[in-house]
């Protein structure tokens, strides 16, 4: 019996970044995944966060009150977000 050797490439999905502009000097954490329209609820936020599928700042996050400031960086899923500061 022969084995068969399949050489299987994953293409890394691209990453979608977009601009998160907010009025206020910093936005919590499970606020910014609401008003970026990433999670519905903030039970559905607070859940994402505990389960450590969000980032800041490129480091895994668990802490939903984090504070984000003007340049900081979120990802959650394929989208990266920056904070803006709205005009």
């Amino acid at each position: 019996m022969s084995s068969k050797i399949v050489k299987i490439t994953a293409k890394a999905a691209a990453i979608e970044k977009k601009d998160l502009p907010i009025k206020t000097d910093y936005i919590k954490l499970d606020a910014a995944l609401k008003f970026a329209g990433e999670a519905y609820t903030g039970g559905e936020a607070k859940n994402a966060i505990a389960d450590g599928r969000v980032f800041v700042n490129g480091e895994k996050c668990v802490e939903r009150g984090k504070k984000l400031h003007e340049g900081d960086r979120f990802r959650f899923g394929r989208s990266e977000y920056t904070i803006t500061k709205e005009a």
